[in-house]
């Protein structure tokens, strides 16, 4: 769950690791919706039968669907800063796709703070380690660098 902490604490939250969160399954219907959502309908996503016939013996989500997840997952791993009045994405610094997700594959999200600035007195922008893991799996589905603003009101 979320934690809540006083802005003025913020610096000493660097390394600070949320819980995992739950794991959440990847079902077909999910990545057809995806697919159909953005247009990309490669045959390792949506056709079973042709799947089937790949090293991955089945469909796979697209990365971009794991990497979207995060914002679902963010709730487990963030901190809360008292008296923030929005979180915005910023960006992403790095991202690394490591190993394809499977139909059926459950998957969670681990994030760590490693870096606080200062954007302006009133915004402050936070970078969040994230893995995204793999049940069972060695590797883990991604890994990325998440940027998050914090907007104070003023």
């Amino acid at each position: 769950m979320m934690k809540t902490i006083a802005k003025e604490d913020i610096q000493s939250f660097i390394g600070y690791q949320g819980e995992p969160s739950p794991w959440f399954k990847i079902e077909q219907e999910r990545i057809d919706t995806f697919a159909d959502t953005t247009l990309d309908n490669q045959f390792i996503h949506v056709d079973v039968d042709k799947a089937k016939a790949t090293p991955f013996g089945s469909t796979i989500a697209h990365v971009f669907l794991n990497l979207s997840l995060m914002s679902y997952f963010a709730k487990h791993f963030t901190v809360k800063i008292e008296e923030t009045r929005m979180l915005l994405n910023y960006g992403l610094d790095r991202v690394r796709f490591i190993s394809p997700v499977k139909v059926n594959s459950e998957v969670r999200a681990i994030g760590e703070i490693v870096e606080i600035s200062e954007k302006t007195p009133q915004q402050l922008v936070v970078k969040y380690n994230v893995t995204i893991e793999i049940k069972d799996e060695e590797k883990p589905a991604l890994v990325a660098e998440w940027l998050i603003m914090y907007a104070f009101s003023e």
